[in-house]
């Protein structure tokens, strides 16, 4: 890291000018410039840990054995078995998939059917010609002189 930098993880008075006006703006802003100051010398150990790990990580996917990334033990026959194991648990996720997809595609009739039905309905309700009214030849409350 260039120690002749302005702003790096030290207590210089740019460091500290940013961190009291990081304050005033928004606290949490004061609260990382406080952070940099007292861990940012950490920060290419860090930076470099974490490339190495997904290295690593990525690195494995990349070279990955055909199921899930197990990697073979030396044993012949267990890594056989295994292998059979996980083809077999591949063919039995593949069958409950299918099932699943038969079944959505089931209910989504059944859905659209009783849609269908209802819209029908609704239709046949809405077309019906209504009773004609018989005028009412009240013409109010009617009072007795009693």
């Amino acid at each position: 890291m260039n120690t002749s930098a302005l702003i790096r993880p030290a207590w210089t008075p740019a460091t500290i000018a940013l961190m009291v006006i990081g304050f005033m703006v928004f606290w949490p802003l004061g609260l990382a410039m406080l952070a940099y100051i007292i861990w940012g010398d950490r920060l290419d150990g860090f930076k470099r840990d974490v490339n190495k790990a997904t290295d690593g990580f990525f690195a494995g996917c990349r070279g990955r054995h055909r199921h899930r990334g197990f990697a073979r033990t030396g044993n012949v026959a267990f890594d056989d078995w295994r292998e059979k194991e996980l083809e077999r648990l591949d063919e039995e996720r593949r069958k409950l998939n299918e099932l699943r997809d038969e079944f959505d595609d089931y209910a989504r009739e059944l859905r659209r059917a009783k849609d269908q039905e209802e819209f029908d309905r609704f239709m046949a309700n809405r077309n019906k010609p209504t009773a004609p009214t018989k005028p009412n030849n009240d013409t109010g409350p009617q009072t007795s002189d009693h």
